[in-house]
């Protein structure tokens, strides 16, 4: 996918389409990491050694995601240019991630993105769709199986199109175009016991483009006379920073090779 093609289909300039990670993951399906957290529990040794005694249910993992409702604003060369409002909460068994996003690009027509993205509670992706309003209108559906996403795709005044993805794991990171919580989603899947270096395989929905992304703990930093936890996104091409509470919510995202800032308001 190139930066045109994506900046065509969300109305921003480079400086944006940069920040929105268009284009990221050009080398293709990566097969990605797990969390140490996520992996499959065994048994105690008691139930295992006796087989008269039904072995006990492990209790259920607590949810990695958390309860936020806000807004951002999206800033390109220190002037505002557009805006997102989400929610992520629980819906019955899983999470519900939702928001709106307004583009106001000076000299280009306002273009306009909504989600809803469903997760387990430990953060896998279940069902995700997507609607974009601009120059022409484009809706998606993606709905996620083991290590497959299934993409229905359409277009105004084309033909539907249909794709399958396969992952080398169903923990897919969900990170699409001018939908910015979805990286609070990301600062909330990273697991902050094990820390250090830790690989995402990663579906951008808009672009129908796989890959990975590593995201690292960079520690405290000082911004604006707040100190925030950094933690810092990359890949071949690009690198972003996620500045975050104490809570570990996402309170600044901005990419260092360009002018492109979203902060929370």
């Amino acid at each position: 996918m190139s930066a045109s093609r994506a900046a065509r289909r969300g109305g921003l300039g480079s400086s944006l389409a940069v920040l929105a990670l268009l284009g990221l993951l050009a080398q293709g399906t990566g097969s990605g990491g797990e969390s140490p957290s996520r992996g499959a529990r065994s048994l105690d040794a008691q139930s295992q050694a006796d087989p008269a005694q039904k072995p006990a249910i492990p209790p259920a993992a607590p949810p990695v995601l958390a309860v936020e409702k806000g807004k951002f604003r999206i800033v390109v060369d220190g002037q505002r240019v557009g805006t997102e409002e989400f929610e992520i909460a629980p819906s019955g068994k899983d999470w519900l991630a939702r928001g709106s996003t307004e583009i106001r690009p000076s000299g280009a027509p306002t273009s306009q993105v909504s989600s809803r993205l469903t997760l387990r509670p430990d953060g896998t992706p279940v069902h995700y769709e997507w609607t974009a309003e601009g120059q022409k209108k484009a809706s998606a559906a993606v709905d996620f199986e083991g290590g497959t996403a299934k993409i229905a795709l359409r277009i105004e005044n084309a033909q539907p199109f249909i794709q399958e993805l396969a992952f080398g794991s169903p923990h897919i990171l969900v990170l699409d175009n001018n939908v910015y919580h979805h990286y609070a989603i990301l600062a909330r899947l990273y697991d902050w016991n094990a820390k250090g270096s830790q690989t995402f395989p990663v579906l951008i929905p808009q672009d129908m483009t796989p890959g990975n992304i590593t995201v690292e703990d960079a520690g405290p930093e000082n911004v604006g006379g707040t100190t925030l936890e950094l933690l810092r996104a990359r890949t071949p091409d690009l690198e972003l920073n996620l500045y975050l509470d104490s809570n570990h919510r996402l309170i600044r995202l901005s990419a260092p090779a360009s002018k492109a800032e979203v902060r929370r308001e």
